[in-house]
């Protein structure tokens, strides 16, 4: 239409729209490729837009979505710099909407979702005091919103899902009393919500992503078994979801991640067969993941730290070949990630555990000279974490790791 006549504003902010749709379905599917360039499109058509007329809210408020989207697809890639100034550019967007008419919810509700999004920009370089405040403003927003209608059930979604965000905060600084609390708060509102409506999907997900972060906390607290428990009742909802669509690459993803948390209660005690199975499990999930998409990031770190899980395991076993092949798979895909953004507080953190893993194997085999090798190489990565991020407890905590196995001369 638009190339047989007018290329008029009514076109050009319908086939945006368009592209965003399609940007969001290729996301589902994990075409990175297809999904960037869809987005990028369409940030592109409502810049144009916007900058025509200012005044026209719905281009303004599109544009900051599309924000959004192109921040998604960064996020995907692992540009997590740029994926924060994108976020960062439709939240100054959303702010001046909510601000020029303070009374429009729906407006509000975009403003909540931004600060999620910037949340967890500003949580994965290590900056967690400003992610938790970006984290409680959408929690306040969410709160009033979810108050002011209580039949709303999207917006008591949003509210779990900021009380979901604020537990992962709470974890890292290591205030896990607090995060479990914050976590039940969340699984409260998803249980109901999942019960009300069976069918709906991405409620039944979020049903699953909370028993998930329960028993994170609960491992972290020393209870296995009860963190098994959750795990399993994760993992049967990531089952079910993953065989109703095999093309969904997001659920097929959610239950790699379910295999790999039930290996490790089952690691906990003691039963590494089955460990070694459900490690596996995971495995081969993520490798098809990662070949259908070697740009996503995320995927190549979940591929990663199945490698990973499994050396573990094959190390308890005494197959120390075995792990050290495993290890050094995990390491290879790592330091890629970590190469590719040196400022992903979380990649390396990730690298600096897989040198402290080879270097304990390679000890066990006989192989000191490459073992101090990787402690040394782990350590100053720690030590660098811990510089940047000196609120982070558990990097001081592996940086006094290394210095002790550093120290140790084998007797």
């Amino acid at each position: 239409m638009a190339r047989l006549s007018r290329h008029t504003p009514e076109l050009r902010y319908r086939k945006a729209w368009m592209l965003i749709e399609f940007a969001r379905n290729y996301a589902v599917v994990g075409d990175t490729a297809k999904e960037t360039a869809r987005a990028l499109e369409a940030d592109r058509l409502l810049a144009g837009l916007s900058e025509e007329k200012p005044g026209n809210t719905d281009y303004q408020l599109s544009l900051a979505l599309a924000h959004d989207e192109v921040g998604n697809v960064l996020v995907a890639r692992g540009n997590l710099p740029e994926a924060l100034n994108s976020y960062r550019d439709s939240l100054a967007i959303k702010e001046r909407l909510v601000k020029s008419d303070p009374g429009n919810a729906g407006w509000q509700r975009d403003l909540s979702v931004s600060y999620k999004k910037l949340g967890l920009m500003l949580m994965a370089q290590g900056n967690l005091a400003e992610a938790l405040t970006s984290y409680r403003d959408g929690l306040a927003i969410a709160d009033r919103l979810a108050k002011s209608e209580p039949g709303n059930a999207g917006w008591r979604r949003d509210l779990s899902i900021s009380y979901c965000l604020i537990g992962d905060v709470l974890v890292a600084q290591g205030n896990l009393p607090e995060a479990l609390t914050s976590y039940r708060d969340s699984l409260a509102i998803s249980e109901r919500l999942a019960k009300s409506d069976p069918g709906n999907a991405s409620w039944q997900r979020d049903l699953s992503i909370d028993y998930e972060k329960v028993g994170d906390v609960l491992v972290a607290q020393g209870n296995p078994p009860e963190a098994l428990t959750s795990y399993r009742d994760s993992l049967a909802i990531s089952e079910r979801l993953a065989k109703s669509d095999p093309s969904n690459a997001l659920w097929q993803s959610d239950l790699s991640v379910s295999y790999q948390k039930v290996g490790d209660m089952l690691v906990a005690q003691s039963n590494l067969p089955e460990a070694l199975t459900s490690y596996r499990d995971s495995l081969a999930i993520a490798d098809r993941l990662t070949k259908s998409d070697p740009s996503n990031a995320g995927w190549q770190r979940d591929l990663g730290i199945s490698h990973e899980r499994v050396g573990n395991v094959l190390v308890a076993r005494r197959n120390l070949p075995g792990a050290l092949n495993s290890y050094r798979d995990s390491l290879a895909i790592v330091e890629r990630l970590a190469k590719s953004d040196p400022g992903n507080a979380g990649w390396q953190h990730d690298l600096s555990a897989l040198h402290a893993k080879l270097a304990i194997a390679l000890r066990q085999a006989g192989q000191e000279h490459e073992a101090r090798g990787h402690l040394a190489a782990g350590r100053a990565i720690s030590a660098q974490l811990v510089q940047q991020y000196p609120a982070w407890a558990e990097c001081k905590r592996d940086l006094a790791w290394f210095d002790k196995w550093i120290a140790y001369d084998g007797r």
